[in-house]
């Protein structure tokens, strides 16, 4: 069973450590995803089986929650160019929905294996 609190935990810890990485780009992003992982894991506890799924669901969440908020961003703005702008900006949108999809699946499976690593430390579950 799915422990959500454990996830959004995670999700929220990756969130928190993406913005103060941005200092660092690219490597303070890793580091905020492994870790948002590592700690829905954790948290999740059970073995390694669940702590992969559930770094894994954290991992997704953030990906396609921040994917989602880029693509929204860049395919409304355009509308301030009129139809037209909207339409190349709803293209781009979708296009670049499509990429943050594709990031959200790596980003996934680097968090899925550092919260197999967090369930392997913490074997027992806590609820």
């Amino acid at each position: 069973m799915t422990n959500w609190r454990a996830v959004i935990i995670g999700f929220l810890v990756a969130t928190v450590l993406s913005v103060v990485g941005v200092v660092v780009p690219g490597i303070g992003q890793l580091v905020a995803v492994l870790f948002g992982g590592f700690v829905a894991g954790y948290l999740a506890g059970g073995g390694l089986g669940s702590g992969f799924w559930h770094g894994l669901l954290a991992g997704a969440f953030g990906g396609l929650v921040g994917g989602t908020l880029i693509a929204l961003i860049v395919a409304v703005s355009g509308w301030a160019a009129g139809p037209i702008g909207g339409l190349f900006s709803g293209v781009a949108g979708l296009g670049i929905l499509l990429v943050a999809l594709a990031i959200s699946f790596v980003m996934a499976l680097e968090s899925a294996i550092a919260g197999a690593v967090g369930g392997v430390l913490n074997p027992n579950p806590r609820r």
